[in-house]
């Protein structure tokens, strides 16, 4: 694995050393490191966001601490829903599933504010070990749980893990060709479906959630194998030789100049930052659509709104190659249509059928994913090729922010909804 390690020297911090250039790889060499590339970060991005959403579709049985006793490793697939306040018309928990979504997201907005100003500092291999450690930590954690407040000491760790995981190899993509973006975009959102899917499909065959996480710890493994053994090393971006590329991979995330990009590419963005609040606070309320005239628990409906709504992420996020979408305000106008809508339903109940609520959730999926994959493809083909490091680590922020305010606005929102009878 020469390329790799020459990958690890090339992205290190800036120790001063000179590395001696290598010659550019013959057409078939090249086409096989596209294929390692593309395959490693795609599964980047897979192992990246799995624990994130893994945590997401288990928020319901960390609150409700619905665990089997002892080391029982099956539960009942389909238990009687128990109620936590009889007194209102909605199936609530003491707690919103807000807090697990808080948990799952604060950690990473730090990590996204201090990533411009220090973490160019440390090298990418150290990001890479430490997220792996974290999100194989989490699942640990979690899985040998005994109160809710440990188990969301688990799901900082995988927020810790996913937030540097995103700010690193979206950093890392601007060393690749620009194809590795949608790779990168079509991984995370197969971490949403799979990991939901996974989850899902294995409490539902009468795994408990314990032993469903612990499961699941071969995925940091398999990030940390994509990292070292499967990327080649970086080529240069432009003509200038393996020295450019070199200086740019030292080069800080913040620098004296602000990042270049082309008029009319700062309105589309801002609008969405704007809008992100309310997108996301959707996924904070699936929590409160509970239909009770169907064979599903309240904690099967809420695995399967996470199920749909990352199938129509995954779908979208892998799209790129057949639609691209310069408008991207539109998205967040239409996510905000159906926030508007679901919301409604919360209050009058007037949807007939859970099945409404799923068309509804996949579709939301769908524009959420897409939004994701083409603000970041824009970035890419509007930014020069010296700012575009920086430019793909502070955008990310926008997004965390936005799932961040969601989460405290869904906490009240939450309170106020359970105590109407």
């Amino acid at each position: 694995m020469g390329g790799c390690a020459g990958s690890r020297r090339r992205l290190s911090d800036s120790e001063g050393e000179e590395t001696v250039p290598e010659p550019r790889l013959p057409l078939l060499d090249r086409q096989s490191a596209h294929w390692k590339n593309a395959v490693g970060f795609w599964l980047l991005g897979l192992c990246n966001n799995f624990s994130y959403v893994v945590m997401l579709s288990a928020a319901h049985d960390i609150l409700s601490h619905e665990r089997t006793s002892g080391n029982q490793s099956h539960v009942d697939p389909s238990p009687t829903p128990i109620p936590h306040n009889s007194s209102s018309r909605f199936d609530c928990n003491s707690v919103s599933t807000a807090a697990v979504l808080l948990a799952d997201i604060l950690p990473t907005l730090v990590i996204k504010l201090l990533a411009p100003i220090g973490l160019h500092l440390l090298p990418y291999s150290p990001r890479v070990l430490v997220s792996g450690i974290c999100a194989a930590g989490s699942f640990v954690l979690v899985a040998s749980s005994h109160s809710v407040g440990t188990s969301l000491c688990g799901v900082v760790l995988a927020s810790i893990s996913s937030g540097l995981g995103e700010v690193t190899f979206l950093s890392l993509t601007a060393f690749y060709p620009r194809a590795v973006i949608s790779w990168w975009s079509s991984g995370t959102g197969g971490a949403g479906l799979l990991g939901a899917l996974s989850y899902l499909g294995l409490t539902q065959a009468g795994l408990s959630p314990q032993h469903t996480l612990l499961s699941m710890l071969g995925i940091p493994a398999v990030l940390l194998a994509s990292y070292f053994l499967l990327l080649t090393s970086p080529e240069p971006q432009d003509p200038g030789g393996e020295e450019e590329a070199e200086s740019a991979a030292r080069q800080p995330l913040i620098g004296t100049e602000a990042p270049e990009s082309k008029p009319g590419s700062g309105s589309s963005l801002s609008f969405q930052e704007r809008w992100t609040v309310f997108k996301v606070q959707m996924k904070a309320g699936f929590e409160l659509l509970f239909f009770r005239n169907t064979s599903l628990s309240h904690a099967q409906q809420y695995r399967w709104y996470q199920m749909l709504y990352q199938a129509g992420v995954f779908a979208s996020r892998s799209s790129l190659r057949c639609c691209r979408i310069r408008f991207t305000w539109a998205l967040a106008l239409l996510q905000c249509l159906n926030l508007v809508f679901l919301l409604a339903d919360v209050w009058f109940s007037f949807l007939p059928s859970i099945y409404f609520v799923f068309l509804i959730v996949l579709y939301e999926g769908l524009l959420g994913g897409a939004a994701y994959v083409n603000t970041f493809h824009n970035i890419a083909l509007e930014t020069s090729d010296e700012h575009r490091e920086f430019a793909m680590a502070a955008t990310c922020i926008s997004d965390t922010l936005g799932i961040s305010l969601s989460g405290l606005l869904a906490l009240p929102l939450h309170d106020f909804l359970c105590q109407l009878s």
